[in-house]
């Protein structure tokens, strides 16, 4: 059953082979109708959605003149006036619309435990609720919403994580140390491809890499008349066990490294094949290499220990903004990336780079923010932990608060979320349901054996924005792909409706 789940998050991350012509045309779609009604329901892309319209961004000012790909059907384009104060939006959701829309959640291939909220992406309360059972659920990878919308909370868009060099004095030769900053994106070398993404991601952050680190350093320390060093390197600032206790043992290596502080290429070979047992090792001689081409001598062997607290910097490399990883990690759900910034999120709110902290971070900032977590219980940042239960009422309220115009901080959870038969783990997702859903739904995935799961915004036919929740954890082994068909359809239905009453 492990390696059904491993099967599956791969599957969830794995573009198709019709994806390259759906991006061209999914921008297009996902400017009008997504990205246009969210920008003027929360402000989140004003200024964009001006520019856009004036074509000053370099899209044409009328998108409907453009011509989808060769062989893309597309629904009827809705011009951007159409959305800009659509008629019905703002209006009360239809309790009895939107039944009729999930309908498909009913269908007996999602098993026994079927949970589902939806309700106005700007208001309160619940339109649609439906629970058997237990309120709670296994979230599987919906999971990273919640990670993501806290690490934009606690550490802000804008932040960037630092990996660098120090030297330390002492000794005949001075001892250079490699310090990890937790970069999820740090690469091996400039502008290599990630070698985990095998679903051709739509966005791809510039990333920071050790060989340029290594060429600044040796640069710098030639500049100061250093020309040998002995190595060490320093991960110390995430802690705790590296692959959390509730995970499935063949997780690693194939969904998952173990978490630290300082690794390259998500922790994978050079050829991508597989993840390393020791990331922040293989790290480091990596960067040695590059330090002795660059014309550093380098003297006994690499090891691994804190820098001391007074050395000097030599040399950075910034990662992506959060912001960026929170597009790039949601898009092709990368589970490393959402530990990642767990840790991180560990560190800015209990001062401890941990699971355990990370998650005390996570409940703090959803109850200081009036998300009330009732039963829901996390592990882990990725949603891979089978232990892990959230009611979808969480996650509307989560979604809320990225579209609040409280937290504007938050707004690149709502952007970064996959589109409906376009981008990111939806790209062949949706197809089989209502055609108007696809374009007009934008969610995150959640999927391991036995579960499957939505969570993300709609906009329905008459502009209505909605904030759902829908989740299955109880499906026959021998029915998962009938069950996320369902699951698709359920979701495109809201797209599909006329919700307002």
């Amino acid at each position: 059953m492990a390696k059904r789940d491993a099967g599956r998050y791969r599957d969830e991350r794995r573009g198709g082979a019709r994806r390259a012509g759906r991006v061209t045309a999914g921008v297009l779609v996902v400017a009008l109708l997504v990205a246009g009604g969210i920008a003027w329901r929360t402000g989140a892309a004003e200024e964009w959605w001006q520019d856009l319209r004036a074509g000053s961004s370099g899209v044409p000012a009328d998108p409907a003149a453009v011509a989808p790909p060769p062989g893309i059907d597309l629904p009827d384009v809705v011009r951007p006036d159409a959305l800009a104060r659509p008629a019905a939006a703002g209006a009360p959701l239809d309790p009895v619309a939107l039944r009729a829309a999930l309908a498909a959640l009913g269908h007996r291939d999602l098993g026994r435990h079927v949970l589902a909220a939806v309700g106005p992406l700007d208001g309160t309360g619940l339109a649609f609720r439906s629970s058997e059972g237990a309120a709670v659920a296994i979230p599987a990878s919906t999971t990273k919403v919640v990670t993501s919308a806290v690490a934009l909370f606690l550490l802000g868009a804008d932040r960037t994580f630092e990996t660098t060099t120090v030297l330390e004095g002492g000794g005949t030769t001075p001892r250079l140390v490699l310090v990890g900053g937790g970069d999820p994106y740090l690469a091996r070398t400039p502008d290599r491809p990630d070698p985990a993404s095998s679903a051709g991601p739509t966005y791809e952050p510039e990333r920071a890499d050790v060989r340029t680190l290594a060429r600044q350093t040796a640069r710098a320390l030639r500049a100061d008349g250093v020309r040998t060093v002995r190595l060490g390197y320093d991960d110390s600032l995430f802690s705790g066990p590296a692959l959390h206790p509730t995970w499935r043992p063949d997780y690693f290596p194939s969904e998952v490294a173990p978490i630290t502080a300082l690794w390259v290429d998500s922790a994978r070979t050079p050829d991508g094949s597989t993840r390393v047992a020791d990331p922040a090792a293989v790290a480091a001689a990596e960067f040695r290499k590059h330090l002795v081409r660059a014309g550093i001598r380098v003297v006994g062997g690499t090891a691994h220990a804190p820098a001391a607290a007074g050395a000097t910097q030599v040399a950075a490399v910034s990662s992506p903004t959060v912001g960026q990883i929170v597009q790039r990690l949601l898009e092709v759900s990368d589970n490393n990336a959402a530990e990642v910034l767990l840790r991180h999120i560990g560190v800015a709110d209990q001062g401890v780079g941990s699971f355990a902290a990370g998650q005390a971070a996570v409940e703090r900032v959803l109850a200081a923010n009036g998300v009330d977590p009732g039963a829901s219980v996390l592990y882990d940042g990725s949603g891979l932990s089978r232990a892990n239960r959230l009611s979808p009422q969480v996650l509307v309220g989560v979604l809320r608060l990225a579209a609040s115009d409280e937290h504007p901080g938050l707004r690149p959870l709502l952007t970064s979320l996959p589109v409906a038969g376009y981008t990111g783990s939806l790209a062949n997702r949706m197809d089989r349901g209502p055609a108007e859903g696809r374009g007009r739904v934008r969610a995150k995935t959640g999927t391991l054996t036995g579960v499957t799961s939505l969570a993300g915004i709609a906009v329905d036919q008459d502009g209505n924005l909605m904030a759902f929740a829908l989740m299955a954890d109880r499906v026959r082994d021998d029915r998962g792909e009938l069950a996320r068909i369902a699951m698709d359809r359920a979701a495109a239905g809201l797209g599909a409706c006329h919700c307002g009453r």
